[in-house]
């Protein structure tokens, strides 16, 4: 008995010693940045653990401005954003940066109003909410683009990000190419002074105060409206149509895009019927040089999995995967590593 108590002990120990030794020997790569893309890129590292248990992705999703801080300051191996950086912060790197594009997807305009009513908006009338001009639920310039719909006397309450954002960037991008005012008074950047407006952390935090606070309205990445079940809003496109976000209408936006060898574009209120208008890319933000070759092979060999295997997991939640041609080009430019 006594024997059988001692067996047990020490293979107990030995299960413990073996499950360190694996623990300790698999790999830890740290990223961080976008909120945009955090539910495809969750799904992508659980995904390939599967494929190389012996590396781990541990990714920190702070918003595009701390993924670009980081990767400047060198404390991740990747950054994540959906703002491209800037020529100015790019030369004062410590070394050459990389855009890699993942996927794309769709900025959505969500709010919270009784019995969650389906809106069409045009840009005007989205940057006038977004400036204060348009402070009422039934304002004539909602009520006359959403006929039948019952629209409440209170006040729009705005959400928008209190973080450095690529989501912001996206949706700044877009009310700038729509309006000069916008362009003048607010501009495109990461981070804006808002003229109005609440602001939350996050994709999360925004979708967050707009569930809970009724009248609100805000923008957040598509999946986030989804899995909160929040509605969003068709908006009218360049070609004069009101356009349902989806995966077909940002691919649509994708297809029109002009990218440059640097991999750095925006595609918001593009040319084509069907195309979404507030839409963009992400980016990995990765040092072309890597300075740990062991992680540095780990990094590019998840690249080309993510680029040759991942991109087919995109649309599963609700993201636009790159282009063919597109893929062949980034995978082109993953052989450009040194490690």
């Amino acid at each position: 008995m006594k024997w059988n108590s001692i067996l047990k002990a020490s293979m107990g120990a030995l299960v413990a010693i073996v499950v360190t030794e694996k623990a300790s020997a698999q790999m830890l790569i740290n990223g961080a940045g976008a909120t945009f893309p955090y539910p495809i890129y969750s799904k992508w590292f659980d995904e390939y653990a599967k494929v190389d248990p012996s590396v781990r992705f541990n990714y920190q999703s702070i918003g595009s401005g701390g993924g670009q801080k980081q990767i400047m300051a060198e404390t991740v191996d990747f950054g994540a954003s959906d703002a491209p950086m800037s020529d100015d912060t790019l030369a004062k790197a410590p070394g050459k940066i990389l855009h890699i594009p993942t996927v794309a997807g769709a900025d959505v305009l969500t709010y919270n109003l009784p019995g969650d009513p389906k809106l069409k908006l045009d840009g005007p009338t989205i940057v006038d909410i977004f400036l204060g001009k348009i402070s009422r639920w039934n304002d004539p310039k909602i009520q006359t683009q959403n006929e039948g719909v019952k629209l409440p006397n209170t006040d729009i309450i705005v959400v928008h990000r209190s973080d450095a954002s690529g989501t912001t960037y996206i949706w700044v991008d877009y009310l700038s190419s729509v309006s000069k005012e916008w362009e003048k008074k607010v501009g495109r950047s990461a981070a804006v002074q808002w003229p109005v407006g609440l602001g939350g952390k996050g994709n999360e935090g925004v979708a967050g105060q707009v569930k809970q606070l009724p009248g609100t309205v805000g923008y957040v990445e598509l999946a986030y409206a989804k899995q909160n079940k929040l509605p969003y809003a068709d908006v009218k496109n360049a070609s004069g149509r009101y356009i349902t976000p989806g995966i077909e209408s940002v691919t649509e936006a994708l297809a029109t895009a002009k990218i440059p060898d640097d991999f750095r574009f925006s595609m918001v209120n593009p040319p084509g019927e069907k195309s979404y208008p507030i839409a963009g890319a992400t980016w990995l933000l990765v040092y072309e040089q890597q300075k740990d070759p062991a992680k540095g092979k780990k990094l590019v060999e998840f690249l080309n999995w993510a680029i040759r295997k991942g991109e087919g997991m995109a649309a599963t939640l609700d993201y636009a995967p790159l282009p063919e041609n597109v893929q062949k080009r980034v995978l082109e430019r993953i052989k450009t590593f040194k490690y």
